[in-house]
């Protein structure tokens, strides 16, 4: 008899669990999910266009300035300014990292909202 009491106990203690799991991650408000895009978006564009930035400086200083330093400071330096400056314009805007109408090609691979 004993048995049968620890049987009931296990199905109530194993359908908690169950129930936490079965939350979808989709219950964040949408503008957090929105701002963690946009937050996403900056650091990897501040990453690209920085490398982007400091590649062509070292090119221009080994070619152009006799292997000085500062070309390469000054490409991470604009790399980084126009993800920064890219970024602002995005928080700024209203609404998520959408374009509004414009055809396929059109805004930098961002979402495209129909009107």
């Amino acid at each position: 008899m004993s048995s049968s009491n620890s049987t009931p106990t296990e199905p109530s203690t194993s359908s908690s669990p169950v129930v936490a799991a079965s939350i979808p991650r989709s219950s964040r408000p949408v503008s957090e999910k929105l701002l963690n895009d946009k937050w996403d978006h900056f650091l990897s564009s501040l990453v690209v266009r920085s490398g982007v930035g400091l590649s062509f400086g070292v090119i221009a200083s080994v070619l152009l300035f006799k292997r000085r330093p500062w070309p390469a400071w000054v490409g991470l330096g604009f790399g980084a300014g126009r993800a920064w400056e890219e970024a602002d314009a995005g928080f700024r805007r209203g609404g998520g990292a959408t374009i509004q109408g414009g055809g396929p090609g059109k805004g930098e691979g961002l979402r495209l909202v129909r009107t």
